[in-house]
């Protein structure tokens, strides 16, 4: 088995050989098991979702 990672798309195993050859002309990288990862800082890059409620209205007295 052969271990290959992308920057895009993640990792994934290739079986045979000429397979891992094709995915390295397209940006895969491979590696092994035993190769530590370099640590990255983990960055929440989610947008913050602002609360839309219902607009406040204040209640009107009518007279008789």
């Amino acid at each position: 088995m052969i271990y290959l990672k992308h920057e895009i798309h993640g990792t994934k195993v290739a079986t045979m050989e000429m397979e891992a050859e094709m995915d390295e002309k397209n940006g895969w990288v491979r590696y092994t098991l035993d190769t530590p990862e370099e640590a990255a800082p983990v960055v929440n890059e989610l947008e913050v979702k602002r609360r839309r409620g219902r607009p406040i209205v204040e209640a009107v007295e009518q007279g008789a």
